[in-house]
């Protein structure tokens, strides 16, 4: 019994440790891409050394980088609460009734 319950207790472990992870993510992605998307708007401009470029055209890139970021932080989401999205797992387990069920009736036919 006492092992179960290590075992629960290092699973729950891991599990607070990926959602910290997660947290950790998200924040660093709101900070990180805010301050981008500050300095591509000119709004902090005024706190830039005189050598540092302020051409609007010269920040383009920050949009790329906020939705390939995004999308990362999209998968980082679906790995995480994979196992909240039962759709997956209920598809699978009726494509495999499905071909239990053919399989089936192939073998009841040449009987």
């Amino acid at each position: 019994m006492e092992t179960n319950r290590n075992l629960l207790r290092r699973n729950a472990e891991k599990r607070v440790k990926e959602l910290k992870g997660y947290y950790s993510h998200i924040i660093i992605f709101v900070i990180v891409n805010g301050m981008l998307y500050l300095l591509k708007t000119g709004v902090l401009n005024s706190l830039l050394p005189e050598a540092f470029p302020k051409e609007p055209y010269y920040y383009d890139w920050i949009n790329a980088n906020i939705l390939i970021w995004g999308v990362i932080l999209l998968v980082h989401t679906l790995i995480l609460f994979r196992h909240k999205f039962t759709f997956f797992k209920k598809w699978e387990e009726r494509q495999i009734q499905k071909y239990m069920d053919e399989d089936r009736g192939k073998v009841d036919k040449y009987k």
